[in-house]
């Protein structure tokens, strides 16, 4: 019987095998077997026999290769449980032998190639970046849809409608030509960013199933740009995402309670990554054709400029907002609008802004409460403040966001 030792150590190593190779995995048996579902489950079936396996066994010297083969494996039982044809069994071990003979080339990393695949035109657009996240990252529901402001249940229904769709209407897991990119980017954009986001906001790293997340996402995006030099928006996300991470080691203070952008020390930021992210921003620019990457980018790249200047410039940053919110008016453009404005001009044009948003669509979202709060409290209405607190506190996720809610709402007192 395995000791509790060795089942620490294979469940590590599967979830490190998962980690590294999930991506990749999941899009050789996708394009083999043409069915994502399926694949899916066979890989599930396959580290679920690791789990089983190598406590007992031990830990096989290519854990890749042996993922690979009992998910192979589990596909042509499946194939045998549907009761195929007699003769579908050896031709399907024979493609499960068998190299990607078709593969063109282009792509430098089977995670970033799979991305590509899963934006095919047919499947619907709002779906894409979640099935995305899904089958190459791995990530759950749960953490898809707060990434996309939805709820798990909802999300979960349009993925497996997404899924449907891809076998009803028996669309080859090819992969895209070099001219079939451009059309496709977007989407692989927003799951990249979306996968960076996921990872920036667990900080300590808490989440298992989040851990190596920025990374991947900065890898990815490092990856399209240097595939696609041409596209401004892939530039521009590179430059977003690094001038985020820049950032990483001031987001908390020695004690591990959560610093607000602007009461960061600016001598913690990464200068060689703000670097990166001015030339990747600059090239972009230079390529002529603005998108909202390069406006998110460039709203950062304000922010960076405090590390020279020692102020922020918000009349430029409420500019930047502006133009974000007329080419991709998210609920997350809006409140960031709100709160350049209320630095600009005063906290009551901000708590103008935030009222004009749907409540529908702001009831369950932290930042806006966040944001109201401080400008509540900026404007004398503590009552109102705190009630705002409170909801701000309920939403937050991360206990070093509630624990800095909970003080800002401490110093309000008990004054009306």
């Amino acid at each position: 019987m395995a000791q509790p030792g060795e089942l620490l150590a294979a469940r590590a190593a599967a979830e490190f095998a998962a980690r590294a190779s999930y991506g990749r995995l999941l899009a050789t048996l996708a394009r083999q077997w043409r069915d994502l579902s399926a694949a899916e489950d066979a890989l599930a079936e396959a580290f679920r026999a690791a789990l089983e396996s190598w406590p007992e066994a031990g830990v096989p010297a290519r854990p890749e290769a042996w993922l690979l083969t009992s998910a192979r494996n589990a596909l042509i039982d499946a194939a045998r449980r549907r009761r195929a044809r007699a003769d579908a069994i050896p031709t399907l071990a024979l493609v499960a032998g068998r190299d990607d003979e078709g593969d063109s080339g282009v792509f430098p990393d089977e995670r970033l190639k799979l991305l590509f695949v899963c934006a095919h035109p047919a499947i619907d657009a709002s779906v894409r970046p979640a099935l995305m996240l899904q089958a190459v990252l791995g990530l759950d529901a749960a953490r898809i849809a707060a990434a996309f402001l939805t709820s798990p249940a909802a999300l979960g229904q349009r993925l497996v409608r997404a899924k449907a769709r891809i076998r009803e209407a028996g669309l080859a897991f090819a992969v895209p030509e070099q001219a079939e990119l451009p059309e496709r980017l977007h989407c692989v954009l927003q799951a990249i960013y979306a996968a960076y986001g996921s990872g920036w906001e667990d900080v300590a790293g808490a989440d298992r199933k989040r851990q190596g997340l920025t990374g991947e996402a900065i890898f990815l995006a490092r990856l399209v740009a240097a595939l696609l030099p041409a596209e401004p928006e892939a530039r521009g996300l590179l430059a977003l995402i690094l001038h985020c991470e820049a950032r990483q080691a001031a987001r908390r203070d020695p004690a591990g309670s959560f610093v607000a952008l602007s009461d960061q020390d600016t001598t913690l930021w990464s200068a060689e990554l703000i670097a990166e992210a001015e030339r990747e921003l600059a090239a972009a620019s230079r390529l002529g054709h603005l998108g909202s990457f390069q406006l998110e980018a460039a709203i950062q790249s304000v922010h960076a400029g405090r590390a020279r200047t020692g102020r922020v410039n918000w009349p430029i940053l409420a500019q930047l907002y502006e133009g974000l919110v007329r080419l991709a008016p998210t609920l997350g453009a809006s409140t960031g609008r709100a709160a350049a404005f209320a630095e600009a001009f005063g906290p009551e044009r901000g708590l103008a802004i935030l009222a004009e948003l749907p409540e529908a669509q702001t009831a369950g979202y932290q930042p806006y409460w966040a944001l109201k709060a401080h400008l509540l409290a900026r404007t004398g209405a503590a009552a109102a403040a705190r009630e705002a607190y409170g909801r701000a506190i309920g939403l937050a996720e991360d206990p070093a966001v509630r624990g800095f809610l909970h003080s800002a709402r401490e110093q309000l007192g008990d004054w009306p």
